[in-house]
C-alpha cells in the first residue's frame, strides 16, 4: 500500500511552521482518537497515519530527510521499517523465518500455544493431555553492530556443550532466536524444550541505525560548504569519498544509496544518510576577523547573491 505525503495527511503545506504543523496535528488527533471513536477501524488507522506523519514532521532532522527523498529516507527500503521485509514478519505465533532460522520478539511466559489454549477453553482435543514437554532456556549474546548489518557466526555454550549460532545480515537488537529442541530435556515421551537466544548489539562510535537506515553526521568547515568540498565518510562497508556542492547549508541531509541495513533475503539494502554539520569557527585570529569583515561588507553592497 502506497503511504500518502506526510504534509497532505496533516493538511499543511510543505512550508509549514513547526507550530502549524502542530496545530493541525492536535485537531486530527482529537478528531480521530480512538477513545472517541470506538470500534471504529477507519478512524484507528487515520490516527495512526497522523501520529506517523507528525512523528517525522516535528523532528528537524528527520523532516529534513523527508523533504529531500521522500518515505525512503525516513523508513528506509522495507515496510513498516522491518529489516526482514514487507507484512507481517511474525506469522502465526509471533515467529518468523529468515535465511532458513527462526526468530521473533520474547514477551517471556511458558506455555504450549494457541491449541492448548483454545482446548483448555473450548474442550478442543477431546481431553487429551501432551506428554511434558522440557523446559525453555533463555541466553543472550552480543555483537557488534556491523556483524548485525552482515550477519555472522557465533559459538554459545548451553550445559558446557558449544553450539554454533548462525545470526543473519540485518537483525536488530533486542530480536531473539529461537534453536528448537536444544532447551531442556523431557520425560519419557515428551519434546525437548528450546533455546531463544536475545541478540543485543553494541552501539557504533559514530553511526546509528533506524530500521533500515544507517545514519551519521559530517563536521565541515563554513569555509568549504561555502565553496563546496569532498570528505571521506565512514560507512559500514568502510571510507567513501563524498561530494559536498558549494553552499550547503548546516544540516542538509545526502544518501549514500545501498550503504544501509539489508532488508530482504536477496540482499537489498536501505540508504545511508549523511547529515552536514557546519562549524563555526571559534578564536578567529586578526586576519581572519579582517577578511570575514570584508566578506560581510561586500555582502552588503551587493557583490554577492
Amino acid at each position: 500500500m502506497t503511504k500518502r505525503d506526510y504534509y497532505e495527511v496533516l493538511g499543511v503545506s510543505k512550508n509549514a511552521s513547526d507550530d502549524e504543523i502542530k496545530k493541525a496535528y492536535r485537531k486530527l488527533a482529537v478528531k480521530y482518537h480512538p477513545d472517541k471513536n470506538p470500534g471504529d477501524k477507519e478512524a484507528e488507522e487515520k490516527f495512526k497515519e497522523i501520529s506517523e506523519a507528525h512523528e517525522v514532521l516535528s523532528d528537524k532532522q528527520k523532516r529534513a530527510r523527508y523533504d529531500q527523498f521522500g518515505h525512503a529516507g525516513v523508513n528506509g527500503g522495507a515496510a513498516g521499517g522491518n529489516p526482514f521485509g514487507g507484512g507481517n514478519p511474525f506469522g502465526e505465533g509471533g515467529a518468523f523465518n529468515f535465511n532458513g532460522q527462526e526468530f521473533h520478539f520474547d514477551f517471556g511466559g511458558a506455555g504450549g500455544g494457541l491449541d492448548d489454549i483454545l482446548g483448555s477453553l473450548f474442550g478442543f482435543g477431546g481431553g487429551r493431555r501432551r506428554p511434558a514437554r522440557g523446559a525453555d532456556y533463555r541466553t543472550q549474546i552480543t555483537i557488534d553492530f556491523k556483524d548485525a548489518i552482515f550477519g555472522t557466526t557465533k559459538s554459545i555454550n548451553v550445559e558446557g556443550k558449544s553450539l554454533k549460532l548462525k545470526i543473519p545480515a540485518g537483525i536488530d537488537d533486542g530480536m531473539s532466536i529461537r534453536l528448537a529442541g536444544r532447551g531442556g530435556e523431557a520425560p519419557e515421551g515428551g519434546e525437548k524444550g528450546d533455546l531463544y537466544v536475545m541478540v543485543r548489539v553494541k552501539p557504533h562510535k559514530t553511526l546509528t541505525r533506524e530500521g533500515t537506515l544507517i545514519l551519521s553526521e559530517q563536521k565541515i568547515s563554513m569555509v568549504d560548504a561555502a565553496l563546496g568540498c569532498e570528505v571521506e565518510v565512514e560507512t559500514v562497508d568502510g571510507p567513501i569519498t563524498m561530494k559536498v556542492p558549494a553552499g550547503t547549508q548546516s544540516g542538509t541531509p545526502f544518501k549514500l544509496s545501498g550503504h544501509g541495513v539489508p532488508f530482504r533475503a536477496d540482499g537489498d539494502r536501505g540508504p545511508h544518510i549523511v547529515t552536514i554539520i557546519v562549524e563555526t569557527p571559534k578564536n578567529l585570529s586578526r586576519k581572519q576577523k579582517e577578511l570575514l569583515e570584508e566578506f560581510k561588507g561586500t555582502k552588503k553592497h551587493g557583490l554577492f547573491s
